[in-house]
């Protein structure tokens, strides 16, 4: 029977999948930890590159506020006289970044600007003016009391002394936060980085995309100061891993925070298919394909055809030949020509057996004829020995005996004469039986009729002896008891029903009721062949007066044999 080709785990195909994916999984395991590894590298290597980048920002941004630093340094004493506002007008004009320029007296009112400035009667009392007056020489701050530009900006004022070296006021530069931002054009910084400023506080001062920034986790700003700088993973407002650093830029009031993308590994291994991950995968897969598109094409294939051709065999179709084999490889046309090979072995040996088959048929049937010719002339024999006896006792022992051995004869021929030695169809022979042993009656006495109902059944020799005996038996005692001088009328039935057969033969005398319990020698011999059938056996009054003898024995069912033969000529399994 040819089962699925996937039907079991034990099959060439699974068994050779099974050998490569163990031999590839150590490759396998090996690229996938490599690139696990350059992964694990490349995103520390990301991480640092961001850290580095924010803190040269802030430096870059620190370096902006000391050159803001030293130029109201240099602006502070000449910037109040003539043409003060001028002079900070071409400055702004000549350094971008700045808002404004702005030279403050010592009460905080405005002596010269820029631009525009707003008007704030507390500024003497501010706090980051305050500090200037205390001694401070230059104060940085986002709290300054008043809008002094349109966007966010810082206020970087020095302080101004007088002649006398006593406090003067200040010089002022409002300086556009978007100003101190890193710049996205910057080739230090990733790809896809986007940029913002925070406050102490953790609010977002501006961003380039408000979306790639989250809330700002809790204890940045402490790891900041033990740090220098601080590095954390976190998810954006579309739930994208990204990674951030963050660095201070001013103080402790403004910091710059970095965002970038945060790859995870399929993705990093997609882009970088070189990494190690995508190569090993693609071998494991493309050598998987290649064994079982191989197993099937070379072996599986050829296997099944043969397996199509041990079947045809196994059906007695030995003449087929597995001409499509010729294309397949050397050791599955070894094993096709094996097959042939036994194929004619078995069709020579059959044909043998046939041939000695058929002469012991043939040798049978002749021994079966000559013990039924040998029992004729024993029946003559006995048929001349009793025409010479003048005793009417010893005539009837001689003719039942003669009875016996023409029933034998009879067995005898109708093996030889039959289709089957070991099997003879019941109901001809006993039609045979029945009429021989009236008709050689009925030329001494009346004339008896005959009715037979007997069931088909194909019964062996060794059975057929004793029930044809057994008929001899009792036909014999009702032409003794019941025919005697008058003639009548003899019913003989063989029903067969569940595994039992019955044979019962009834007349139509008057007989005493001593007959019934007679013991003589043919109700001896009725017992005992029934005996040798392993059944029971009987002489019963029937519905007519007469005696009727019953015989009941087991039969099992009968299966006709099947022959199968060989097709002629050679045939080719397609």
């Amino acid at each position: 029977m040819i089962q699925a080709p996937w039907g079991s785990l034990s099959t060439i195909r699974v068994r050779l999948t099974a050998a490569l994916a163990a031999a590839l999984l150590p490759v396998l395991i090996l690229g996938a930890v490599q690139s696990t590894l350059a992964f694990q590298r490349e995103g520390e290597t990301r991480r640092a590159g961001l850290a580095a980048a924010a803190e040269r920002s802030a430096a870059t941004a620190r370096a902006r506020m000391e050159a803001a630093d030293i130029l109201l340094e240099t602006l502070a004493p000449g910037s109040i006289g003539f043409q003060c506002a001028q002079r900070l007008a071409e400055v702004t004009q000549r350094i971008p970044g700045y808002a404004n320029l702005i030279r403050f007296d010592r009460n905080g009112r405005v002596a010269c600007a820029a631009a525009d400035t707003p008007f704030d009667p507390q500024r003497a009392q501010r706090p980051w003016f305050q500090r200037m007056a205390a001694g401070e020489n230059m104060v940085v701050t986002r709290d300054a009391g008043a809008a002094y530009a349109r966007q966010p900006a810082l206020l970087a004022a020095v302080r101004a002394t007088g002649p006398d070296h006593q406090f003067d006021g200040g010089l002022v530069a409002v300086i556009s936060l978007a100003s101190l931002a890193p710049k996205l054009s910057d080739a230090s910084l990733p790809v896809d980085a986007e940029v913002a400023l925070a406050d102490s506080t953790g609010h977002y001062v501006n961003a380039t995309d408000a979306q790639a920034f989250p809330a700002l986790p809790k204890g940045w700003r402490s790891r900041i100061a033990a740090q220098g700088s601080t590095v954390w993973t976190g998810r954006d407002a579309h739930d994208r891993s990204r990674v951030f650093s963050a660095a201070p830029l001013v103080g402790d009031d403004l910091y710059v925070i970095l965002s970038a993308k945060s790859q995870d590994l399929f993705a990093w291994a997609w882009i970088n298919p070189l990494s190690g991950l995508a190569f090993p995968l693609l071998t494991f897969a493309l050598s998987l394909t290649a064994v079982l598109v191989a197993a099937d094409r070379v072996v599986i294939r050829w296997i099944n055809y043969l397996q199509r051709i041990a079947a045809l065999y196994a059906r007695g179709r030995f003449s087929v030949r597995a001409i499509q084999a010729e294309q397949a490889p050397p050791e599955i046309r070894d094993l096709a020509e094996t097959l042939e090979d036994m194929a004619d072995a078995i069709l020579a040996r059959d044909g043998a057996l046939r041939e000695n088959l058929a002469q012991k048929d043939a040798l049978m049937r002749e021994i079966h004829h000559r013990v039924k010719n040998n029992l004729q002339v024993i029946t003559s024999l006995l048929n001349m020995q009793q025409r010479a006896l003048s005793d009417p006792a010893a005539r009837a022992a001689m003719s039942d005996t003669r009875q016996r051995i023409t029933a034998l004869a009879l067995i005898y021929r109708a093996l030889y004469q039959g289709p089957d030695l070991k099997q003879v169809d019941l109901r001809p022979f006993l039609e045979e039986l029945t009429a021989q042993l009236i008709a050689a009656d009925s030329l001494h006495g009346a004339t008896v009729e005959t009715e037979l109902k007997v069931d088909a059944l194909v019964i062996d020799p060794d059975r057929l002896a004793p029930l044809a005996l057994f008929t001899v038996e009792a036909i014999t005692n009702a032409q003794k008891h019941a025919f005697a001088g008058r003639g009548g009328r003899l019913l003989v039935e063989f029903k067969v029903e569940n595994g039992e057969a019955v044979l019962i033969i009834s007349d139509d005398g008057s007989p005493p009721d001593s007959a019934l319990a007679g013991s003589g020698v043919g109700r001896t011999l009725m017992n005992a062949f029934a005996r040798q059938l392993r059944g029971t056996a009987e002489l019963v009054r029937n519905a007519h007066g007469g005696i009727s003898a019953r015989l009941e024995f087991p039969t099992p069912a009968y299966v006709p044999p099947t022959h199968q033969t060989a097709a002629s000529g050679n045939q080719a399994a397609a």
